[in-house]
């Protein structure tokens, strides 16, 4: 039998975060984007609520909550701003993710614990400028000498590249195993030879920080090896199929704000003399909107009920990704065109929105990619858990 009824905590979730992205986000999403200026009194206060450990367990700092939850939470914050939900997106899913499915019990309470209660921001580091859907280009090589290893190379595209205090750096540590020569490490800020580069000047989610990091003559203690030596790519892969389900949460909360907007909107704006929204052709496209929103969160439910339960959701969180990403973009296109020309002005969300819903279709795995991963999948004979 299905349940398609949130739980009591998951209804709780929705409340507590959506109470605080209204009145502490919504106000400043505007400013923030226009500045391209990072949040951190926000963000902060994020971490206070629990949302930046989220699916850990308290052990550990978290609020041992389960997907479902985490997904709501990304969900409400990209609902008002989506470089709000993309910062625990990439926070949690991501970095401290990564550091708990594959860390030591050492790394564990030495990182996890202050990226888990919102003290450290996370970074993660797997895009170079010749590895992007093929992570496999990867040119960061680390190389044991004694006691450590030296990273050498660079990392672009990156969340919280110039404000994270721990990343995870994929590197080449044996160029001859191919993919299976691809080790991660935990870096600090501050480690001499680890720097921020170029900040990018991007189309949307600007209040979000994005920069490239930078390894030179980087010395880091053999014991910040994440994971056995060669796994990184592997772990790199087992670590995106959770976090496509927060991109789909971003994808699916930035559609629903836009959708919400519109139907405000066109119950407000009049042309010939009533309401734009009872008009068949506004009242089309807010049906195609609702519709495709439901189907999304389905989606992107299922992914995470899935996730929740340790099963494996490579399938189901490239369908969701895509999906909610696909939706997010036709959505706030819609959204534009009910607004008309006030719609291309930054008198209205949705202008913001729009420009944030374009990065769901590209990053951690572009929609192209998506495919891909389904259609492999579907081959190999997968099917729903």
């Amino acid at each position: 039998m299905m349940n398609f009824e949130l739980t009591p905590y998951q209804k709780m979730i929705r409340k507590v975060v959506r109470d605080f992205a209204e009145t502490e986000i919504k106000p400043i999403a505007a400013e923030f984007d226009e500045l391209q200026k990072f949040p951190w009194d926000t963000v902060k206060k994020m971490g206070k609520l629990g949302l930046l450990g989220i699916i850990f367990p308290e052990k550990y700092g978290g609020a041992g909550a389960d997907y479902i939850s985490y997904a709501i939470g990304v969900e409400e914050l990209a609902r008002v701003c989506g470089s709000h939900g993309i910062t625990m997106a990439a926070h949690v899913s991501l970095c401290s993710n990564h550091i708990y499915m594959c860390g030591t019990e050492e790394q564990k309470m030495k990182y996890l614990v202050p990226l888990a209660k919102g003290e450290k921001i996370g970074a993660w580091g797997l895009t170079e400028p010749s590895a992007g859907s093929d992570a496999g280009g990867t040119k960061t090589t680390a190389v044991l000498d004694g006691d450590e290893w030296v990273l050498n190379g660079s990392k672009i595209f990156i969340t919280h590249g110039s404000v994270g205090d721990i990343a995870i750096a994929l590197a080449i540590t044996d160029k001859s195993k191919g993919h299976r020569g691809i080790s991660s490490f935990i870096v600090e800020k501050g480690t001499e030879g680890f720097t921020a580069g170029t900040k990018e000047n991007k189309l949307g989610l600007r209040a979000s920080d994005t920069a490239e990091m930078v390894y030179q003559n980087c010395r880091i203690p053999k014991e910040n090896l994440l994971g056995n030596p060669g796994d990184g790519f592997v772990d790199a892969l087992r670590v995106l199929d959770g976090g496509r389900i927060s991109i789909g949460a971003l994808g699916l909360g930035i559609a629903q704000g836009a959708f919400e907007e519109s139907v405000k909107y066109a119950k407000e704006r009049e042309q010939f003399g009533k309401p734009i929204a009872s008009f068949q052709s506004v009242q089309n496209m807010l049906a195609d909107m609702a519709m495709e929103i439901d189907a999304a969160r389905f989606l992107l439910y299922r992914a995470a009920y899935w996730k929740s339960k340790g099963k494996k959701v490579t399938r189901e969180g490239a369908m969701a990704k895509l999906y909610c990403s696909e939706v997010a973009m036709r959505t706030t296109t819609k959204a534009i065109q009910i607004h008309g020309g006030y719609g291309y002005t930054k008198d209205y969300p949705v202008e913001r929105f729009f420009r944030d819903a374009k990065l769901c279709e590209i990053g951690e795995g572009t929609s192209e990619i998506q495919r891909l991963v389904i259609a492999r999948e579907i081959i190999r004979g997968s099917v729903a858990p």
